[in-house]
């Protein structure tokens, strides 16, 4: 059997177990031995994080050729134009070439979003809004990056789903253990 864990990464934690520099890291959140992340989140992003034990399901999860689909929530600056949206879901031109396209909507702040510590900076005259991201890849900070391309920089980054598994019902900094038949 395989090992899953769904962990919900807080914002500042690293997505490795050890660091030189003391910053904090999965292993002060996660106890479970011979686990490794399928793909990482950012320093500075929140969210889901599929651990396992199985290198061939890791494999599946991270490879782009799998297409696993990848749902952000994303909360920019600005209220996030239609026209901002389309181009996100045909694709975005990046340094490193267009990106596949995503499914893009404008939503609500999600009622089930914890505080982020810190906060987020606050501009008294420049709105925010949400939008739901669904992706096919996972170039370096490309949700950051495409927003920004679009003209709404990313202020706050959730990832909420990896293929079939989200963070509901996981809180902030705490995990659950799965398990699963070998791929």
């Amino acid at each position: 059997m395989s090992k899953i864990i769904l962990f919900n990464k807080p914002y500042g934690v690293l997505c490795q177990f050890t660091d030189k520099q003391g910053r904090p890291t999965l292993a002060d959140y996660i106890d479970e031995e011979n686990v490794y992340a399928a793909g990482r989140l950012d320093r500075d992003s929140e969210g889901l994080v599929v651990l396992t034990d199985d290198g061939k399901l890791q494999h599946k999860i991270t490879e782009p050729k799998n297409k696993m689909e990848k749902t952000y929530w994303v909360q920019v600056e600005h209220d996030i134009s239609d026209a901002a949206l389309q181009a996100l879901t045909i694709g975005v031109e990046l340094k490193d070439g267009k990106t596949r396209p995503a499914k893009a909507k404008r939503i609500d702040a999600p009622a089930s979003l914890w505080p982020r510590e810190p906060p987020i900076r606050e501009r008294k005259n420049i709105p925010t809004s949400w939008l739901e991201l669904t992706i096919k890849e996972g170039r370096n900070r490309q949700v950051r990056r495409m927003t920004a391309a679009v003209g709404f920089p990313t202020l706050r980054l959730v990832r909420y789903r990896v293929g079939s598994w989200t963070i509901d019902g996981i809180n902030s900094g705490e995990f659950i253990s799965l398990t699963a038949r070998k791929t």
